[in-house]
């Protein structure tokens, strides 16, 4: 993964029921979430998020009793490429924000930690270990177009120019030309690596927290709308058009984890 910094380079759902969530999102996506826990040990429950290509979207992480006596709830989390986590954490904190799990390391996959910025919104920051056979490899679980992956992170703040300041120091993000939406003020994208790959805006009143919000691609939100109600979620906010001719829509999923999908308007 060399030194692709500022790069998502993984999304993982923590959940109280992972076989709950797999049954919702196999459906709503098309994802093929593992029916058991990928962990040998069994100190936690981890199951891998497949794609009908034969890669990965991210992970489920099963929400213990421990865990949620600790504060853990669900919801999507996103995992950002930094080339030192422990230094990257310190620059969180020294901006005002909190270290909500500090610096591990995890065998075979990399050093992280969780951090919450200052406004609240949590994410992870990562050093991956790529695979032994394959030094180069590199991250597909964001892509623009195409299925199954994550086509947009976005973020709704109570502060977007501290943010925008941080992250971009952070991360090396580049700030292509914002959009305006009038009083709710400006719509700024985030690129990395020349790919627009999000966008940063004040949060509005309606919304409790500050929170990062990653956009799955289906072929059709026409059809995952009527996956979510079948499947016992909700739908929160749209249909709505986005730029591009695409729609989007927010849901919470019957375990209570917010989520967000982002697709053609077709049956």
């Amino acid at each position: 993964m060399g030194d692709d910094r500022g790069a998502f380079i993984w999304y993982e759902l923590m959940t109280p029921d992972p076989a709950g969530a797999k049954a919702f999102y196999d459906a709503v996506v098309g994802w093929d979430i593992d029916a058991e826990n990928s962990v040998p040990d069994g100190t936690m429950d981890y199951r891998m998020i497949n794609r009908s290509d034969g890669g990965f979207a991210g992970g489920v992480l099963g929400i213990t009793q421990e865990m949620n006596d600790h504060g853990a709830r669900a919801g999507w989390f996103g995992y950002v490429h930094v080339l030192d986590v422990d230094a990257a954490a310190c620059a969180v904190t020294d901006a005002g924000g909190t270290i909500q799990m500090g610096p591990m390391d995890m065998a075979g996959v990399g050093r992280m930690a969780m951090v919450a910025d200052p406004q609240g919104a949590p994410l992870y920051l990562m050093t991956p270990t790529p695979p032994p056979d394959n030094p180069d490899a590199e991250s597909d679980v964001w892509a623009e177009n195409e299925p199954q992956r994550c086509a947009w992170n976005e973020l709704a703040t109570a502060d977007p120019s501290a943010a925008i300041e941080l992250y971009t120091a952070l991360f090396g993000w580049s700030l292509p030309e914002p959009m305006d939406m009038g009083p709710m003020g400006k719509y700024q994208f985030i690129a990395h690596d020349g790919m627009t790959i999000g966008a940063i805006f004040g949060k509005p009143e309606t919304m409790p927290d500050p929170a990062w919000t990653y956009y799955f691609r289906v072929p059709s939100i026409t059809a995952a709308i009527y996956e979510i109600a079948k499947g016992g979620g909700q739908v929160t906010t749209g249909p709505h058009e986005v730029p591009g001719g695409d729609h989007i829509v927010q849901g919470i999923d019957p375990q209570g984890a917010p989520f967000a999908l982002v697709g053609a308007l077709k049956e």
